[in-house]
């Protein structure tokens, strides 16, 4: 739970586009259920509308995104554009996978608040959501 805040923070965990390894994402998932967050995991295979919709839909605190594909620079802002076109903007967007660290600009520039590389422990993972995730009113 967000200390003092009285309810959990509720995070979406989606695995955009065509990457088919969702290890990674359900090691998170888990991590974060652990840790008292309200989590609520996609599945494979999400359209960046997808993304969002169920982002708004779920009235989460949070996005993470896990891709190892190699489509980061197109499907991260996508996702942010379709969160905007649903009234999702302020929603706090984060992301991990095989991401190379020269692209981590671009993805902060377009939105993303943190992006977290292979290496990345759950504990710094759940650590940073407490430090900057705030419950949406």
């Amino acid at each position: 739970m967000a200390v003092g805040y009285g309810r959990p923070l509720r995070i979406l965990i989606a695995k955009p586009g065509l990457d088919g390894h969702d290890r990674g994402a359900k090691i998170i998932a888990r991590a974060l259920r652990d840790a008292g967050f309200e989590v609520i995991y996609t599945g494979l295979h999400q359209t960046p509308a997808m993304v969002a919709e169920a982002a708004v839909q779920e009235d989460v605190d949070a996005i993470g995104l896990s891709l190892l594909s190699g489509a980061h620079l197109t499907l991260f802002p996508a996702i942010l554009e379709e969160l905007r076109r649903r009234g999702g903007g302020d929603k706090t967007v984060f992301g991990g996978g095989i991401i190379p660290d020269e692209d981590v600009p671009a993805l902060t520039d377009a939105g993303v608040a943190k992006i977290f590389t292979p290496g990345a422990s759950t504990h710094e993972i759940v650590d940073w959501i407490r430090g900057n995730v705030r419950p949406r009113a």
